[in-house]
């Protein structure tokens, strides 16, 4: 059974999703809420696909996943942890996009 990670006004989630993939220079994060995996959303002409082909990694802690953002060069978030991203400064409030209500950002580092 997958552990619980936290619990927000009366919500439980799972453990986040967290996928690292080193491509010569470039290191590429996915983080996702493990419960969005496989879920699509969309609003108006907007359309979030949380594949599990590329979201699906291991669970992790969020310390976990905040440090792999942090040495990342490229990152790609769903769900919750798109809310510590930001606490921690990885992700600027504006550039969240929200689709049918779930949170989504990306970040590259040059």
């Amino acid at each position: 059974m997958r552990g619980l990670w936290r619990q927000n006004l009366g919500e439980e989630h799972l453990m986040p999703e967290l996928r690292i993939r080193k491509v010569g220079e470039e290191v590429l994060v996915t983080v996702c809420d493990a419960e969005l995996l496989g879920k699509e959303f969309k609003e108006g002409e907007i359309r979030l696909k949380v594949s599990e082909e590329f979201y699906r990694g291991r669970e992790a802690s969020v310390k976990e996943c905040l440090q792999a953002m942090k040495e990342a060069t490229i990152g790609n978030l769903v769900g919750s942890i798109v809310e510590d991203a930001v606490r921690e400064g990885i992700i600027d409030p504006r550039c969240v996009l929200r689709v049918k209500g779930v949170p989504h950002a990306q970040f590259v580092r040059m």
